[in-house]
């Protein structure tokens, strides 16, 4: 079956940092994107950032773009999130997901996140004075 194992989630300053693991297991991690989504309290999803399979391509959202970085190790079968420059607006549950896809899909203008088939169970991460 398949598994996505978050870890590393907490709570920081502002300004902080941290760094969020994915592990997967069951399926072939190497071939499939994988994105990180968040949901803020009384909010909506929203992809941070998502990786193409081999991980030379990435894409973040406007609201993390140049603090955060999205890698993975496909020998280790982990997806990573380096949070930099934290900001209370950062406080959410973050999930990992797998794509049905190689490649990174353009999240729609609806926001749907259709192409994501597994979610690991959320790490909460909560940027507070």
């Amino acid at each position: 079956e398949v598994q996505l194992v978050e870890s590393g989630g907490g709570v920081v300053q502002p300004g902080g940092f941290l760094t969020l693991s994915c592990a997967a297991s069951g399926f072939t991690f190497s071939s499939y994107a994988m994105s990180w989504v968040r949901q803020a309290p009384g909010k909506g999803l929203e992809r941070v950032s998502a990786i193409n399979s081999g991980g030379g391509s990435t894409t973040y959202a406007d609201s993390v773009k140049g603090r955060f970085t999205i890698s993975r190790d496909n020998t280790k079968n982990t997806l990573y999130l380096q949070m930099n420059s934290l900001k209370p607006e950062d406080t959410a549950v973050y999930y990992c997901a797998k794509s049905t896809e190689s490649t990174i899909v353009v999240v729609s203008t609806h926001g749907g996140l259709y192409e994501y088939d597994y979610w690991g169970q959320g790490t909460q991460v909560t940027v507070s004075s």
